[in-house]
């Protein structure tokens, strides 16, 4: 096994670094903008208003390249979108983020600091030449807050520095790294408690007792290998899907090596992601320990294309293994029959996504991920509630500029998944990368309805409103299996038999959760946030309902706004 391991990581590297040594034919090539929620919704909000698909990007693979943002502002500059006060300051805001690649006029700063510094807007330092350019940037986030029956106010402090640029403009790259302290409300906690990760980022010290101090490092380098292929190379996060959650692939876990191939031709656009993650690692005392954590490894494929000028499906397939193998960097191949034709009891997931909009200003989607699934037992009454029909589904909607009122923006959506989805049976196979799943945070055996409103009175003020409901079987202990925990053995622990599994199932849980943010960007990239949550769980092992109620001040330069909507 271990010689077969070598070999194929050997025939990995023997690829990349031919690719790499190939012959650059693209024109202009950008690194890719990190997936910010807030951001990417400016950008998609455009398109769903014109009611068509653009001809620059796939909306459903993200993170997007910032040259083919750069086109897309450029052909909607003079459109009928721009309306209001907040889209042309939208526009200008976006443009100035990619300024090296907008082919229209971007103004520099009236003002520079000592002549040198901040002479774009958007850069604390930079470099531009047809040969090489470089952009530099602090990162700070800084934010305290408040929640009563918390032995600790919650309150974090991250500082670093982003690196952006490209050379040739054919080679792009991207480097990021802050260094936080952190102590999180106290449902983000009791997550990180459970899993023996902090979400998003995995490897974390103790600090301070109750508190975690964790480094955050991500990197990629993008270029063209044809006027088609795309190669990007990078240690990062990826999501599919339109939605707020992913079933296919989201952003929740910690970052992971990859390497992506994107090929768009016509209407079609093939991503292929093949990737080196931290498997299921137990340690001594509840927390991450020196040494070397297994590996396993996960390739991805989604084949999507654009159905007339409105639609666009996708069709996407996944392997999970313990071990490296050749037969899986094949970026057409159907992993489903590689995997029987192997004799190999890999994880092996399959589904569709796709998008409609069906008028301007309002679009539907979905996702289906499939798991396993008898066609007998799921239409037949005698196999009502199989273990072996797992899934998860997603449906949603968005209405932006809701009742005609400008930049008043809707988003409603619905996901779900069945017991055991996600879980394996075999050591290193779940779904999940360093003990957080790769999809929802739930995991799995759960139901959640989540609505969220986005306005932006004024250009600088940006008001969301995040709305939570769930439903979701817990388990009493760790040696009872619900089929929620994706890092638990599917055939171990399960209190009931094949059959009579129904979503809720275990110790039943139900979550209500509000949260209100006022964002304001006194200077380009540089934020100030109030917000309140407010959490309610309610479940059968509790004698009254946990309520939290958290306020908080932060303030964020070059920082993603956190999200604890889980």
């Amino acid at each position: 096994m271990q010689k077969k391991l070598l070999r194929s990581t050997g025939l990995f590297w023997i690829i990349l670094i031919c690719l790499i040594s190939s012959p650059f034919l693209a024109s202009a090539q950008g690194s890719y903008i990190p997936f910010d929620r807030d951001y990417y919704h400016l950008i998609d909000r455009y398109q769903i208003l014109q009611g068509k698909n653009n001809s620059f990007f796939h909306t459903a693979t993200k993170p997007y390249r910032r040259d083919d943002v750069a086109k897309y502002l450029d052909s909607i500059a003079n459109s009928e979108v721009i309306q209001s006060r907040s889209d042309e300051f939208n526009l200008a805001y976006l443009s100035q983020d990619n300024w090296e690649f907008i082919d229209r006029e971007t103004p520099e700063s009236k003002k520079p600091f000592l002549k040198t510094l901040y002479r774009r807007p958007g850069d604390f330092a930079h470099y531009y030449s047809e040969d090489f350019d470089i952009h530099v940037s602090p990162v700070i986030y800084l934010n305290g807050g408040f929640e009563p029956d918390n032995d600790q106010n919650p309150n974090r402090l991250s500082r670093g520095v982003v690196l952006r640029g490209s050379i040739d403009k054919k080679v792009g790259f991207y480097t990021y790294f802050t260094s936080s302290e952190a102590f999180f409300p106290t449902w983000v906690k009791g997550y990180a408690l459970h899993n023996g990760a902090v979400p998003g980022e995995g490897f974390w010290k103790q600090y301070n007792t109750n508190g975690y101090s964790y480094f955050s490092a991500l990197g990629h380098v993008s270029f063209n290998i044809t006027k088609h292929i795309e190669i990007e190379v990078g240690h990062d996060r990826n999501f599919i899907g339109e939605g707020y959650r992913s079933f296919l692939l989201s952003d929740f876990s910690n970052p992971y090596m990859f390497v992506k191939f994107n090929t768009r031709i016509w209407k079609f656009q093939l991503t292929n992601i093949w990737t080196q993650m931290t498997a299921d690692v137990d340690y001594d005392r509840g927390r991450p320990t020196d040494g070397r954590y297994p590996q396993k490894w996960f390739s991805f494929h989604r084949l999507g294309f654009n159905i007339g000028k409105n639609a666009n499906l996708g069709f996407f397939e996944s392997v999970m293994t313990d071990q490296a193998d050749f037969n899986y960097f094949n970026p057409i191949v159907f992993y489903r029959w590689v995997e029987q034709s192997l004799g190999t009891p890999d994880k092996v997931m399959l589904g569709l996504d796709g998008k409609w909009n069906f008028y301007p200003g309002m679009q539907v989607y979905g996702q289906f991920a499939l798991d396993e699934f008898v066609f007998s037992e799921f239409f037949g009454q005698d196999g009502k509630g199989s273990k072996r029909n797992k899934y998860g589904i997603q449906a949603g909607l968005k209405y932006y500029d809701l009742l005609k009122v400008s930049n008043l923006d809707l988003q409603l959506e619905f996901n779900s998944a069945r017991p055991y989805t996600f879980q394996e049976k075999n050591d290193y196979q779940s779904y999940s990368n360093w003990r957080t799943p790769l999809t929802h945070p739930r995991g799995a055996n759960f139901r959640e309805m989540l609505g969220i409103i986005r306005y932006q009175p004024l250009p600088r003020l940006s008001l969301t409103f995040q709305s939570m409901y769930q439903l979701y079987g817990a388990d009493p202990d760790e040696e009872t299996n619900w089929g929620g925990d994706v890092l638990k053995n599917r055939l171990e622990g399960s209190p009931t038999g094949l059959f009579g599994n129904e979503i809720g199932q275990g110790i039943e849980n139900k979550v209500v959760q509000t949260h209100l943010n006022a964002s304001y960007m006194l200077k380009h990239n540089f934020f100030i946030d109030a917000s309140h949550t407010w959490r309610r769980r309610t479940a059968q092992d509790l004698d009254a309902p946990a309520t939290n109620n958290y306020l908080q001040l932060a303030f964020r330069w070059n920082f993603i706004r956190p999200d604890y909507n889980y």
